[in-house]
């Protein structure tokens, strides 16, 4: 599992596993992931929905969509904590997603999906640091090439630049935003791992 602190955040990135000892834990943590969400999209992020979007349907995306597919090893998670030092240790704040199911000619990639950070923990290195840890998963899976769409100009877009992610091309009025019926559009996004690693990961 990957586990690294931000220090200065008092924010621990690690990979978010599902096992029968933590039932409990895993249900208190979905409402924790449908808050980051409902909050993100009344933000205005670009994340698939748009508002009205109700805490119901943010938990419900969770557990109907993304809960099953880490359970069957499709899709890794990669969570945001805050620091055991401080008082709301554990709450989730950040999350970004790993797709490993691929086409069989494409076993060698894997898409990044749903980079969210709580419009509360924003400007403290979250979202780098997910990336980061998601890239190291990404290789122990054994993939070498990573891809992603986000909203054209906007700071997520930005984020991936500084990640050394290329964009491959925009697409014009690609998706509804989400607070307005405007289309906005996407830039797909590419990277080529290296083999290097930034942190040890012993797997699940």
């Amino acid at each position: 599992m990957t586990d690294s602190v931000n220090a200065a955040a008092d924010i621990r990135v690690e990979e978010w596993v599902i096992d029968a000892t933590r039932a409990d834990d895993v249900a208190a943590e979905v409402d924790m992931l449908a808050e980051v969400l409902h909050a993100v999209v009344h933000g205005g992020a670009g994340v698939s929905f748009f508002t009205p979007f109700s805490i119901d349907e943010a938990r419900a995306f969770w557990v109907d969509k993304v809960l099953p597919e880490v359970r069957a090893g499709k899709r890794r998670l990669v969570v945001a904590r805050r620091d055991e030092r401080n008082e709301q240790s554990n709450l989730i704040v950040g999350t970004v997603q790993l797709e490993l199911e691929m086409p069989p000619n494409q076993q060698h990639r894997a898409a990044v999906a749903k980079l969210l950070v709580h419009p509360a923990a924003r400007r403290l290195g979250i979202a780098r640091a997910l990336i980061i840890a998601l890239e190291d998963i990404a290789r122990f899976e054994g993939k070498t090439l990573l891809t992603l769409d986000t909203v054209s100009g906007s700071n997520a877009e930005l984020l991936y630049r500084s990640l050394d992610f290329i964009a491959a091309g925009v697409i014009p009025r690609y998706a509804r935003g989400a607070l307005t019926p405007e289309l906005e559009g996407t830039t797909i996004m590419y990277k080529e791992l290296t083999a290097s690693c930034s942190t040890t990961h012993t797997g699940q």
